[in-house]
């Protein structure tokens, strides 16, 4: 039941997010669902900043800062692509992936623009 409440939360705050435009420039392609459930499922993606969105085992989620706090909730891929995640604090937010110049790229509702670093082989 609690985590019922919590999707609702997500989708109910995610309305607006999958509405808006994202500020997307020329270059940007939007990531399908299968996109992101392939980038994000069961791996952990790394920013310059060196914070870590860490997605899975099946909804949970965690991003980590550079300085090692952690933030734990859950996360939906929305048919747009659109990643909501609720955390366990109470805060949800929703972003989008998009592919520009070569790289991958989280856009927040805010406009804001992480760029992901390449995978480590």
């Amino acid at each position: 039941m609690k985590h019922l409440a919590l999707f609702i939360s997500v989708f109910v705050f995610a309305g607006p997010a999958l509405s808006q435009d994202w500020a997307l420039r020329d270059s940007d392609r939007t990531l399908s669902a299968d996109e992101v459930d392939t980038l994000t499922a069961g791996r952990t993606l790394v920013f310059y900043d060196d914070g870590r969105s860490a997605y899975g085992p099946g909804d949970t989620y965690s991003y980590t800062y550079a300085g090692g706090q952690s933030a734990p909730g859950r996360y939906s891929i929305a048919a747009d692509g659109t990643v909501c995640i609720a955390y366990l604090n109470g805060f949800s937010r929703c972003d989008r992936y998009v592919e520009s110049a070569g790289r991958i790229v989280l856009l927040t509702e805010d406009g804001e623009r992480y760029p992901v670093r390449p995978a480590q082989k």
